[in-house]
């Protein structure tokens, strides 16, 4: 099993949150951030000794650890804060990798580039800096360069807005809501005519983006190809979720993710083939792209049925359809189906 988003402080990180005094700063285990309340942070949560045996209970072949955005981190200018989390990630036993971050004020792509090949998995990306069409094109060095490595992109939620909502307003309201407009905004750039070979995934299911399909085509957008390399993950989300965006992207877009430990495994109830897609073929496809030594040769089956991701502008030939989707359960009965229908820019 591979779970593709994870966190997991290393001690170094967290000796120096502990010495900052703005923040985002550590009093003791309890966590100051600017814009959301204090959080009291479990220890055991960050104890590696417990968190190896924990994925080795799980069947976890591999974990995939992230720096915590809603943090702020990256937009600090914080050099030693970055350096304590990529020093201290690249320590970490297995099964954990890591992500990579960068400093977005002064973006280090040499740096970058050092970490990917030093055996970071890819790049993280706070979603609240990828809200518009423009907030993508301004990354465009950092993504040129993830895409000539063969890297995959994770787009995670950023820094929260401040409100006097209660504590789950951020992560249910603020945190879905930067996913949800970085999805489109990246539909929207024409991402996919740009970096035509780079690989994305975005966490809890991009707050259920792909679910809103039908509104777009009800305010003028239209159907096109599918994107066989733009994933979410199913972290926070249980059945119905994700067998709604699934429904729409297809199986094979889906991959593993827990957000552990502020999350755990849920039980999809997709059954057994779905499961095991979801678990290992695709997070591996994403991690290390289709062609990847290791990959099984001939995945198990699964289905594209219904609308899939394909912002692209005039790209893409295939006609809309009113097909209604198939449940889950039939579509993979059904496949191999390996092409679908996804989204396109509305016609000019």
């Amino acid at each position: 099993m591979i779970d593709v988003h994870q966190h997991l402080w290393p001690e170094a990180f967290v000796e120096r949150l502990r010495a900052r005094r703005e923040p985002p700063y550590l009093d003791g285990w309890t966590l100051h951030t600017a814009t959301e309340a204090p959080y009291d942070v479990d220890p055991a949560a960050h104890e590696i000794g417990k968190r190896v045996a924990l994925e080795r209970d799980a069947g976890t072949t591999l974990a995939a650890v992230s720096l915590s955005s809603p943090l702020g981190v990256e937009e600090l200018g914080d050099a030693e804060l970055l350096a304590a989390w990529h020093d201290g990630a690249a320590e970490l036993p297995a099964p954990f990798r890591a992500w990579a971050s960068v400093d977005l004020l002064e973006p280090d792509v040499a740096g970058l580039e050092s970490l990917l090949h030093k055996g970071f998995l890819g790049l993280q990306l706070p979603a609240h800096v990828l809200g518009t069409p423009s907030a993508w094109e301004a990354q465009g060095e950092l993504l040129s360069a993830v895409e000539r490595m063969g890297k995959p992109i994770l787009v995670h939620p950023g820094a929260a807005s401040s409100t006097a909502a209660p504590g789950w307003w951020a992560p249910v309201v603020d945190y879905s809501t930067q996913l949800q407009a970085a999805w489109w905004a990246w539909h929207a750039f024409g991402g996919r005519r740009t970096y035509p070979g780079l690989r994305l995934c975005f966490v809890a299911a991009a707050g259920l983006a792909p679910v809103h399909h039908e509104r777009l085509t009800a305010r003028g957008g239209r159907l096109g190809t599918i994107d066989p390399n733009l994933y979410v993950d199913t972290s926070s989300y249980g059945p119905q979720g994700i067998d709604a965006v699934a429904r729409v992207l297809g199986i094979d877009q889906v991959v593993h993710g827990t957000d552990r430990p502020y999350a755990d495994t849920t039980d999809l109830r997709q059954g057994d083939a779905a499961t095991a897609v979801i678990r290992h073929d695709n997070p591996h496809r994403l991690l290390f792209g289709a062609g990847s030594e290791g990959a099984s040769p001939n995945p198990t089956p699964t289905a594209r049925h219904s609308a899939g991701t394909s912002l692209s502008g005039s790209e893409g030939n295939d006609e809309p359809t009113s097909t209604p989707p198939l449940p889950l359960t039939e579509a993979l009965r059904r496949a191999p189906a390996r092409y679908g229908v996804g989204l396109e820019d509305a016609p000019n």
